[in-house]
């Protein structure tokens, strides 16, 4: 619009002044070629004015559409990301939503099967009570001949249905006996199999006594430097000689079967208390706990290092701990998870953690689970926490943007000692700053419950 007003304002100027060129009378006092020579420059003039004015209008004209093409960029660039975002959250309804209509038919189902079952309980009390009613029957029917019998002398055929009557109750009264008989044979045979379980398990605790007293258990029981004491036990007697085993697999071998807090002293390492938790045939030691977000796991490094929390409720063991318990040879991680809709999934490998020089770096290998896995397999992932962020790839502080110390390997979307984040919280920061595991190709589980526990591979 601008260079059309311009080009207008222009052309009657240069009109006007040819034509006063034209129109010059031949008997002028200028010469012809003087005027011609003024003229030309006096349009040179317009024209350099006009062209002038144009490229400020079209300078002024490239700079508003540049803006207005900044804008329309940033606009559509925000729209995407939204776009992004809500297509994430459709998805996760999506899930959560076949979820639900997958419980609804099971409910139905059951209630199908709640409400068959109630039919026939209906009808087998009807059942009961016309047999009820009947019996009743016949018991007043008995009560009204037993009186007749008082008052007269029965008739023959009175006579014969009494005697029907006690014959009746003689064979119940046999079946009882039979009974009680057969219970007492039941009984009979359950005494002698528990006294032949009693004698199996003396020969067992004898075998036991045998075996450990051939193979001599030695404990350290006045430190580095005190004196050794030969059990010649079995390792219960542990505690009865001051001792403390060196894992808790020792402590389940010695007959220790419930979960708690013991005390154990691995190879070269000073006693501490750890949990022993009793399950699959054997004994795990938990280096983690999280339940229900009681225990902040935003810690430093020396606290992760020498461990934090309490044993019977969220706690971190530590990194000194665990790697003089895995120093004495091979184990396996165990991580047990529990997301918010209770359902509970696990995920086992072999590992290596090496010692405080390597910062703890630990390597794995998935051996099973029911969980696909979040951890690089074959890769050196060294701990690091927000004031010790270690050798992290592209400069990035995970540890101080994700909450917690962790193996962090590039920032990875898994991180257990993040902080506690209920799913109500839908914020985007939140949830990648919460307790999580993320497959690089599978769903996203924000979890209620960790556990991480070490067990021996033999």
């Amino acid at each position: 619009m601008k260079i059309i007003l311009v080009f207008l304002f222009i052309a009657p100027l240069v009109l006007s002044a040819r034509a006063e060129k034209d129109y010059y009378p031949f008997d002028s006092p200028a010469s012809p070629e003087t005027k011609s020579r003024f003229a030309l420059l006096d349009d040179v003039r317009i024209l350099a004015n006009g062209l002038l004015q144009l490229g400020h209008g079209l300078k002024d004209f490239v700079h508003k559409t540049k803006g207005q093409m900044n804008d329309i960029f940033q606009k559509l660039y925000i729209f995407d990301r939204s776009f992004y975002e809500l297509s994430l959250q459709t998805s996760e309804i999506k899930e959560e939503e076949e979820q639900l209509r997958q419980t609804t038919a099971r409910l139905q189902i059951h209630n199908e099967e709640i409400k068959n079952l109630s039919q026939e309980m209906n009808s087998k009390i009807e059942d009961l009570m016309q047999n009820k009613i009947q019996l009743q029957e016949k018991v007043w029917g008995l009560e009204d001949k037993v009186t007749k019998l008082a008052i007269i002398q029965p008739s023959m055929q009175e006579t014969k249905e009494i005697s029907s009557l006690k014959a009746f109750v003689e064979q119940q009264d046999n079946h009882i006996k039979q009974l009680l008989k057969i219970v007492e044979d039941q009984h009979v045979q359950l005494n002698r199999q528990h006294n032949q379980i009693m004698e199996l398990e003396d020969k067992v605790q004898e075998t036991l006594l045998f075996l450990f007293s051939e193979f001599a258990i030695s404990c350290n029981t006045g430190g580095v430097n005190g004196p050794t004491v030969n059990l010649g036990q079995p390792p219960l007697l542990f505690a009865v000689w001051g001792c403390a085993a060196p894992d808790c697999t020792a402590l389940y071998n010695s007959g220790m079967w419930s979960s708690g807090v013991y005390t154990i002293k691995p190879n070269g390492s000073e006693a501490f208390d750890v949990y022993c938790e009793m399950k699959f045939g054997s004994s795990w030691t938990v280096i983690q706990n999280r339940v229900d977000g009681s225990l902040d796991f935003n810690q430093t490094w020396d606290a992760y290092a020498n461990g934090f929390g309490d044993l019977n409720e969220e706690f971190w063991l530590g990194l000194k701990k665990t790697y003089s318990i895995t120093n004495q040879g091979d184990y396996i991680l165990r991580i047990e998870l529990q997301d918010w809709k209770d359902s509970k999934r696990y995920i086992e490998y072999a590992f290596s953690l090496g010692g405080p020089e390597t910062d703890y770096t630990l390597q794995l290998s998935r051996i099973s689970g029911s969980i696909p896995n979040a951890l690089p397999e074959q890769t050196e992932l060294r701990f690091s926490t927000a004031d010790r962020a270690g050798d992290i790839k592209n400069d990035f502080n995970c540890p101080e943007n994700y909450l917690g110390g962790w193996w962090h390997s590039e920032c990875e979307e898994t991180n257990l000692n993040g902080k506690y984040v209920a799913p109500r919280s839908r914020g985007r920061l939140d949830r990648r700053k919460g307790l999580y595991w993320k497959p690089k190709k599978g769903r996203y589980y924000l979890l209620k419950a960790t556990k991480i526990m070490i067990h021996p591979t033999d």
